[in-house]
């Protein structure tokens, strides 16, 4: 492991900002967008067709979320949080209630679900995408 001096130069950047945007690439835009609509609740801010790649964009408060699919297809390899990259994505709500208000929707969606575990740390409801992408919706602890 290595490690940086977080000390910046004269002039520069001190610390990392927020996270500005997620990129996801998914099998199918067609299964995914309508899939990601429903789940988000609003219709893309942006599709655009790049040409190595098309993206289609959800606007999440500050945070964009960009489904990506390319021309040539897709590796059709399993997502595992044992391999190296994402582990999950989690979106924030405001405490337990509202958390399991999530847990009814997608039982209304028709989507599986771990349930709300409770840990020291807040708790979670886990879920997948169509192409088996772990989600998870999250509350700090005591909410």
């Amino acid at each position: 492991m290595t490690s940086t001096d977080a000390t910046a130069a004269p002039g520069g950047p001190t610390a990392l900002g927020p996270v500005t945007h997620v990129a996801l690439t998914v099998r199918d835009l067609e299964v995914s967008v309508p899939w990601y609509r429903t789940l988000v609740g609003a219709d893309p801010v942006l599709d655009e067709d790049t040409g190595p790649f098309r993206h289609v964009v959800f606007a999440l408060g500050g945070t964009l979320l960009g489904l990506h699919s390319f021309p040539e297809g897709v590796e059709d390899l399993a997502h595992s949080p044992r391999r190296p990259g994402l582990d999950h994505l989690a979106f924030g709500c405001a405490d337990r209630t509202e958390l399991q208000a999530w847990a009814e929707r997608l039982d209304a969606l028709g989507v599986a679900h771990g349930g709300v575990v409770d840990a020291g740390y807040g708790s979670g409801l886990s879920f997948k995408d169509p192409d088996g992408l772990p989600l998870e919706i999250f509350c700090p602890p005591g909410g």
